[in-house]
């Protein structure tokens, strides 16, 4: 295996791409390729990379996906300089969790994004 690429599904495709560029992600592609009316984009910060999609896209092709948002799941992401992020961000987001070391030698800190999901940020200084 080579890499991890997460398919979020997201009610609000605008919102979403807006969250996720406030907090450093560049947008990499869209279906359409082109207009406001997007039901699929791809962001990326560095070599982390994200997929949303949008619940009204999946019709019944997936039909057991549940249609809420959020998830009981966290995204864990690490990074260098993470108290510089912590800064840049911290008063863009919701901060469920702030910069702490964890008995395991990381440092840490957790938001939620604008789908309820959670983003948890970690650099073993």
């Amino acid at each position: 295996m080579d890499s991890l690429s997460p398919n979020i599904f997201v009610e609000n495709m605008n919102e979403t791409i807006d969250f996720y560029r406030s907090i450093g992600f560049q947008l990499e592609m869209t279906v359409p390729e082109t207009g406001n009316d997007f039901i699929w984009a791809m962001a990326m910060n560095g070599e982390v990379t994200f997929m949303f999609q949008t619940f009204a896209s999946l019709g019944e092709e997936l039909p057991d996906i549940s249609r809420k948002s959020g998830g009981s799941l966290l995204f864990y992401i690490k990074l260098k300089k993470i108290r510089e992020f912590f800064e840049l961000i911290k008063d863009k987001v919701t901060v469920l969790k702030p910069l702490e070391t964890t008995f395991y030698g990381a440092t840490e800190f957790s938001i939620l994004d604008n789908n309820n999901y959670v983003l948890t940020f970690a650099e073993d200084e």
